[in-house]
This record gives C-alpha cells, sequence and structure tokens, in this order.
C-alpha cells in the first residue's frame, strides 16, 4: 500500500513569494519612472497584490491537500510566503537604493534633510543624522522592509488562515476511510 505525499508548503509560498517580489519590482519602477513623489500614498499600492498573493499561496495549498485544510497549515503556507517576500524584497530594496537607483535614495535623504530642517534642528545634527543616513540608509532599510513585510504578513496570513481553512468533518473522515478487508487486485 502506497503513502500518499503530504504537500509541501514551502513549494507553494516560495513561488508565489517570487511572484510577488517580481511584481513589486515592476509597481517601483513604475513609480520611479512617473515621477511619484515619496510622500504619495501611491507607494502603498505594493500592499494589494502581497495580500492578495498571501491568500492565494493559502489557497493553493488547501487545493493541493484535496481541498482541505487546518488552520495551523494555512497560517504555515501563509507565514512562509511572508518570510520569502519579506526576505526578497528586502535584498532588492537595499540593491534598489544602493546601486540600482541611487537618486531615488538621494531624494529620501535630501526630503529628511528638510524636515529636520523644519524643526529647527541644530545643522551639526542635521549633519550628523544625514551623513548616517547616507551611509547606512540602504542596509537599514533592506532589513526594515524584510522585517515590516514579515509582521505583516504573519498577520494576514492569520486572518487568510480562519478564513480559508477547512477541516475535514467525520463524514468526510469516514467517507474516505480505506476498509481493511478490502484487497486490492
Amino acid at each position: 500500500m502506497e503513502i500518499p505525499v503530504r504537500p509541501n508548503s514551502t513549494k507553494v509560498a516560495t513561488k508565489w513569494a517570487l511572484i510577488y517580489v517580481v511584481t513589486s519590482i515592476v509597481i517601483t519602477y513604475a513609480i520611479e519612472l512617473t515621477h511619484t513623489s515619496q510622500d504619495s500614498p501611491v507607494k502603498y499600492l505594493a500592499y494589494i497584490p502581497f495580500i492578495a498573493f498571501l491568500l492565494l499561496s493559502q489557497k493553493e495549498f488547501r487545493d493541493e491537500l484535496g481541498g482541505y485544510m487546518s488552520f495551523g497549515d494555512g497560517f504555515s503556507a501563509g507565514f512562509r510566503y511572508s518570510v520569502f517576500s519579506g526576505l526578497l524584497l528586502g535584498v532588492f530594496t537595499y540593491l534598489y537604493f544602493a546601486i540600482l537607483s541611487p537618486a531615488v535614495w538621494e531624494q529620501i535623504v535630501e526630503a529628511s534633510r528638510v524636515k529636520m530642517q523644519a524643526q529647527n534642528l541644530p545643522d551639526s545634527q542635521v549633519d550628523k543624522a544625514i551623513e548616517m543616513t547616507r551611509k547606512f540608509g540602504p542596509i537599514f532599510g533592506g532589513f526594515g522592509v524584510a522585517i515590516v513585510m514579515t509582521i505583516f504578513g504573519a498577520v494576514i496570513a492569520l486572518i487568510g488562515a480562519a478564513i480559508l481553512k477547512k477541516e475535514r468533518s467525520l463524514y468526510d473522515i469516514a467517507e474516505n476511510a480505506i476498509d481493511p478487508n478490502e484487497t486490492n487486485s
């Protein structure tokens, strides 16, 4: 008798995380090419596909499990998606600000300078903060994105798991039970 292999939530989560990161990269460059302000709420547009793909990863995993999924399985698939998305997007964020589009990072730094000067901070304090931001900002930005996406994703994964879970009823278990007296020909 052959024991069925349980589907792997990591495979599903990785697939959807890669799709999300590619989508997010396209959105990032679309925002850059349209010269949208860094303060614009349009930058939050990337959260919509993040949520959609998280839910799709949970649904695909449920489908691979035969249409039934426990809350824990749903959360696991969603959380793995969040971790992979966060890590990949964190790496992209660092590369984007440090190598691919440093001019965008410079715009953010200058906007920070203007805000600090508007608060009447001493010039020495502003200069020191700007120096640190220029030096370590892309690294902290990438790390911050990875952490925030993982935490945000964990919350959404909890909600998605609660919505998408579908436990087997006793009737379903009895209907799918194998009769030990039955022989395979």
